[in-house]
């Protein structure tokens, strides 16, 4: 039996629960007493804190009269909360790693970005992204306009209510994507977000030579109900980081990169005078 404690495929496999649950037209007390279970019991399982065995789980499938397809699905998840991180391959392409970083972005209240080649996908412009899109290995499979969409859509995270933090290294800053008028528009608009009270940019500077993030990228998010989550993106993959060794390992990466960076008023100063 999983235990109690929310993970990042835990939540999206309680969420899927909550869907196949909807159409009953039942609340969770009803479907809890037609079934023989604890009201808490649903409620944990849709909350993504599991605590029911595979058995249980069939029986709310059948109940719920769920679909052999859906069946299978709901059944892959429910595994995947007994491991240590989840590692997501998309059948249909790109978006569905990004709908599912951002569903999970939305529960954060704090979101920390290790950009080591570019301009973090936050905060990039639109022709920015087309331009690495443009550049990029292209897959018939996915549909790119739809990337762009879902990444865009990321902006409607940036609240005050949340926190970001932005670690950049100097070399994304000179990558020329897209050319020089893409690249201008892409600093000016990291310069103006860098100017938001809830939005913090550090750079860390090339001459520094070897730094803390030499491994690659990485975002941190970091939740007032849940542990902390490392989120790490290929190209036809993501995978979500949440044992103690992981979240050890990387905070201690951040904390380097704390020290190595330049404070927030030297990396707003390094920006401009790349576009002057």
């Amino acid at each position: 039996m999983p235990r109690r404690k929310s993970s990042v495929v835990g939540r999206e496999f309680g969420d899927a629960v909550r869907k196949i649950i909807e159409p009953t037209g039942l609340t969770h007390r009803k479907i809890a007493e037609e079934l023989g279970w604890d009201e808490a019991k649903l409620s944990d399982l849709v909350r993504g804190k599991g605590g029911v065995t595979e058995a249980d789980l069939m029986q709310l499938l059948g109940f719920c009269r769920v679909k052999p397809p859906e069946v299978q699905r709901l059944l892959a998840l429910f595994n995947e909360t007994r491991e240590n991180g989840y590692l997501q391959i998309p059948e249909d392409g790109i978006p569905d790693q990004v709908r599912l970083l951002i569903d999970q972005e939305r529960l954060a209240n704090a979101v920390t970005v290790w950009s080591m080649n570019l301009v973090p996908g936050h905060l990039q412009t639109v022709d920015y992204m087309r331009a690495l899109v443009a550049k990029g290995t292209p897959n018939e499979a996915v549909d790119y306009e739809d990337v762009i969409r879902a990444r865009i859509a990321r902006r409607e995270l940036f609240h005050w209510s949340r926190t970001f933090v932005f670690y950049i290294h100097e070399q994304a800053l000179h990558l020329p994507v897209g050319g020089p008028d893409v690249m201008k528009d892409q600093l000016i608009h990291l310069g103006g977000m860098a100017e938001r009270s809830y939005i913090t940019v550090r750079i860390v500077p090339t001459a520094l030579g070897g730094h803390a993030g030499v491994s690659g990228s990485f975002l941190q998010l970091s939740y007032q109900k849940f542990d902390p989550v490392i989120f790490i993106e290929s190209k036809t993959s993501s995978l979500f980081l949440e044992d103690k060794a992981s979240l050890a390992t990387y905070s201690s990466v951040l904390k380097l990169l704390d020290a190595q960076a330049l404070d927030e008023q030297e990396s707003k100063e390094l920006i401009k005078s790349i576009l002057t």
